[in-house]
C-alpha cells in the first residue's frame, strides 16, 4: 500500500516547495482539493505548475467538481496534464454540495449527478480520440494513457458506486473510518465484478492530518474550520484531524487492513515540513 499528501491551499506560493519535497521522498501522489466560490488555487493549472517541479510524484485531484467545467475544455486540459506529466496525473471526480460553487458556474446543482454522467460519455470519447460531435473534430491533445488519465469517483452514496463499475478506475473515500470503508470498499468490488469489469479497482482512503508544533495544529485546524463553515458536521471533522504520528501511523495501518491500495494524507497548515515529519512518522 502507499501513501500520498493532500496539499494545503492556505499559501499557494508553498506548493511547489511541498511538491519538490514530496517528490524527493517516497509519497506516491500529491493531490488538490477543488472548489470555485473559495480561495484555493485552480486545480489544473496548480498540478501542471507542480508537474514542471516534479519527475516521480503522482499528481491529483481530490477531487475534482467535473460538473462545474465545460467538458470539452476538460477533457482537453486533463489529457494535457497527463501528456505533460508523462501520465503521472489522476483525475479523481465527485459533485461537492456547495450552492455557491454552482451558482458562480452557472450549473444547475439539481441536475449534477445527471450532468456527471453526461460528461463522463464524452470525456471517454475523447480521450479515445473520437470526434466530439457531429459537426465537431477530435479535441486533442492525445492523453499519454491510452484511454485517458486514471479516474477515481470520490463520494458515499449508490450512485458512486456505480459510476466507478462503469466509467472509472477506482475509488475514493474520504473522512470515514475504516471499518466504515471496508463496507464501501466492499460494495465497490461487488459493482465492478456485477459489471464484468476485468482486473480490480484501484481503493484509496482520504483522512486529515496535520503535524508539528502547537502552531501547525491550530492552523490546520482553522483551515479546516474555515473551508467546512457552518456544516453541522464540521465540528466532528476537526476532532477527527490526527495530529500524532502514532494516530497516523495507526490510520494508515487500518486502511491497509481494509485492502486501500493508498491513503491520502490531506494537510491543512502550510507548514511544509510536514512533508518530512509525515514521511519519517509512516514511509
Amino acid at each position: 500500500m502507499s501513501v500520498g499528501l493532500g496539499l494545503p491551499i492556505g499559501d499557494p506560493a508553498s506548493l511547489l516547495t511541498w511538491a519538490r519535497r514530496a517528490d524527493a521522498v517516497p509519497f506516491r501522489s500529491i493531490a488538490l482539493l477543488d472548489r470555485l466560490a473559495y480561495g484555493n488555487p485552480e486545480p489544473l493549472i496548480t498540478l501542471a505548475a507542480l508537474a514542471g517541479a516534479t519527475s516521480r510524484v503522482r499528481l491529483q485531484t481530490e477531487v475534482l467538481l467535473a460538473p462545474l467545467h465545460r467538458t470539452a475544455l476538460l477533457a482537453k486540459q486533463a489529457a494535457t496534464l497527463d501528456l505533460l506529466s508523462d501520465a503521472r496525473f489522476t483525475l479523481g471526480i465527485g459533485l461537492g454540495g456547495r450552492a455557491d460553487d454552482y451558482t458562480a458556474a452557472g450549473v444547475d446543482q439539481r441536475t449534477r449527478g445527471r450532468r456527471l454522467d453526461g460528461q463522463m460519455s464524452r470525456l471517454r470519447s475523447v480521450w479515445a480520440g473520437e470526434p466530439y460531435g457531429e459537426d465537431v473534430g477530435p479535441v486533442g491533445p492525445a492523453p499519454a494513457r491510452a484511454g485517458g488519465p486514471e479516474v477515481l469517483f470520490g463520494g458515499f452514496v449508490p450512485a458512486v458506486v456505480r459510476r466507478v463499475a462503469r466509467w472509472g478506475d477506482g475509488f475514493l473515500g474520504a473522512a470515514l473510518p475504516a471499518p466504515r470503508m471496508d463496507g464501501l470498499f466492499r460494495e465497490v468490488e461487488a459493482a465492478w465484478d456485477a459489471a464484468g469489469r476485468s482486473g480490480r479497482p484501484r481503493l484509496v482512503a482520504q483522512v486529515n492530518v496535520a503535524l508539528g508544533p502547537e502552531s501547525v495544529l491550530d492552523e490546520a485546524r482553522r483551515e479546516v474550520r474555515a473551508y467546512y463553515g457552518d456544516f453541522g458536521y464540521t465540528d466532528h471533522v476537526v476532532k477527527g484531524l490526527l495530529t500524532t504520528a502514532g494516530g497516523i501511523r495507526d490510520a494508515v495501518a487500518a486502511f491497509r487492513a481494509v485492502g486501500a491500495d493508498e491513503v491520502m494524507l490531506y494537510c491543512w497548515a502550510t507548514d511544509p515540513d510536514q512533508v518530512d515529519r509525515i514521511a519519517d512518522a509512516v514511509l
